[in-house]
């Protein structure tokens, strides 16, 4: 019989009702941690939040549980606290609702008809982002940001109020469409365009975004290279629809280099737009993502780092060399100490370092090698390499808040800086087989 060993104390949510309750990981015999939770009204839940492919303690770097009497009353009417640990490494302006696509997995439920935010709001809430939060890495979010005409002129103000970088958000549909359009956002300040890229193949934009869009994503990529914007690929990953493209994604991005400057994965959460809860067996957890890119695109298990700030169950980072012969030489090792993590700044300047395109500069006469001199490797660092990373948001179901507590990733709403997954978590449509009454 497979017996749970509680192994940490936690607080979280009901799914059903969103009431703040306690919560424990718990260890199965196979491997797996499960995050379980009961609320007196709707009963006992449990989900995988890992499945035992990798040392669950070594991944963890000791970091400490959440403190006896904290996250009581999180993430209602949440914003930055006394509680909160992390600084804001990247902050997150929607500046429009509306979408010309209505993709089946949405955060923010975009594609609404109302009406956009007027340029001076948006300017006001810039100048109320960069009071709160200092010089941060802004990106330009929705809904679809490249519907407004004005976005340049945004971009180009919030250089001027004083953040660090500024980064879009998008489909790449207009890019693909509007090269002048690109144009404009690169000489108002851009810096990295994240662009939603969620495989190789036609049918799993048309499972999840509704329409056969690679074509349109890789004309993007060219726009922004000619205007050397740098391009970091967002897949968002899907258990049985794109978990198996892993490193078609990854070898693609490396042949696409330097125009491409990373893959950022996002294990898919169930917020926003959603049919319902799903099953435990549809949670794809972060050490299942790791181990698939490993396998599938041949890296070193070892490359992978946890999120540099946030908590380490919330992302990883692993940085390569591309080789001529395109070899992924690792660059990061999990045997790094836990003091390799840094704060919201130093983790910002990391970011902008792997996902910006660098200036165009003449290559030294040294060739690539393992005896290369230090110009040649600098040379290969700035204009060859590649950086997988991945953010694995929470959902009401798996929601943790001592992860939350660590987060760095924020959003502007209203006047007030919000954790991320604070601010999109939504109410859950459970179904009866899903849940116990205790």
């Amino acid at each position: 019989m497979m017996s749970n060993r509680k192994i940490r104390e936690t607080r979280s949510v009901c799914p059903v009702c969103l009431k703040n309750i306690p919560a424990s990981l718990s260890y199965r015999d196979s491997g797996q941690i499960f995050l379980e939770k009961s609320c007196p009204l709707h009963g006992f839940f449990q989900v995988p939040v890992w499945q035992g492919r990798m040392d669950f303690d070594q991944w963890l770097l000791e970091t400490e549980p959440l403190a006896d009497g904290l996250g009581m009353n999180c993430p209602a009417n949440c914003g930055i606290c006394a509680e909160h640990e992390i600084g804001t490494c990247c902050i997150l302006l929607e500046v429009t609702t509306r979408c010309n696509l209505h993709c089946r997995y949405c955060f923010a439920n975009g594609g609404s008809d109302s009406t956009d935010p007027s340029a001076e709001q948006c300017k006001r809430a810039i100048r109320e982002i960069v009071r709160q939060c200092g010089q941060p890495l802004l990106q330009f979010s929705g809904g679809e940001p490249t519907l407004r005409d004005d976005l340049p002129e945004l971009i180009h103000y919030a250089k001027e109020a004083g953040c660090s970088y500024t980064q879009l958000n998008t489909n790449g549909i207009r890019l693909a469409q509007n090269p002048d359009y690109v144009k404009q956002l690169a000489e108002a300040g851009l810096d990295i365009v994240f662009l939603q890229f969620d495989g190789t193949k036609d049918e799993i934009y048309q499972t999840l975004r509704g329409s056969s869009l690679l074509e349109t994503k890789l004309e993007a990529i060219r726009v922004c290279s000619a205007l050397r914007l740098g391009v970091t690929l967002v897949p968002t990953v899907v258990k049985g629809v794109n978990d198996q493209n892993l490193g078609e994604i990854v070898s693609l991005a490396r042949d696409l280099s330097p125009a491409v400057r990373g893959v950022h994965f996002q294990p898919v959460s169930w917020f926003g737009r959603y049919p319902h809860a799903p099953s435990g067996e549809d949670r794809y957890t972060l050490d299942q993502l790791m181990t698939d890119i490993s396998d599938q695109i041949g890296i070193p298990i070892e490359s992978f780092m946890p999120s540099r700030c946030d908590h380490p169950l919330c992302g990883f980072h692993a940085s390569f060399l591309i080789a001529p012969e395109g070899e992924l030489k690792p660059l990061s090792s999990i045997t790094h100490s836990s003091h390799s993590r840094g704060c919201a700044r130093d983790n910002r300047e990391y970011v902008a370092r792997h996902w910006r395109r660098a200036p165009e500069e003449a290559q030294p006469s040294k060739e690539f090698s393992e005896e290369m001199d230090f110009d040649t490797f600098l040379y290969r660092l700035r204009h060859h390499s590649l950086t997988l990373s991945a953010m694995a948001f929470q959902d009401a179901m798996n929601l943790n808040i001592e992860r939350l507590h660590r987060c760095s990733l924020h959003v502007y709403d209203h006047g007030i800086i919000k954790p991320f997954c604070a601010k999109y978590l939504t109410k859950m449509e459970i179904q009866s087989s899903d849940t116990e009454t205790e």
